[in-house]
């Protein structure tokens, strides 16, 4: 009867110890879903990433020259 007793302690000790996992677990998962829901602040995001070739931007090609001079109206 004795053996029996220390494997309802260590059954109860595991079922504690599972249970303070899963809450823990819980919480973190909560507080980063509150985060990841809050509402964006201008300047607290970080923009990543650059033009792949920004060499392209430096001579504009035709099409581009084109549609200049019509936004500015040298077409007419």
């Amino acid at each position: 009867m004795e053996t029996e007793h220390y494997v309802y302690i260590l059954l109860g000790l595991s079922l504690i110890g599972m249970i303070w996992y899963v809450t823990n677990r819980g919480r973190a998962n909560l507080a980063r879903a509150r985060a990841d829901s809050a509402p964006a602040v201008a300047g607290d995001d970080v923009l990543e990433g650059a033009a792949k070739n920004p060499e392209q931007f430096d001579e504009p090609d035709e099409e581009a020259l084109e549609e200049m001079a019509a936004l500015l109206g040298e077409d007419e």
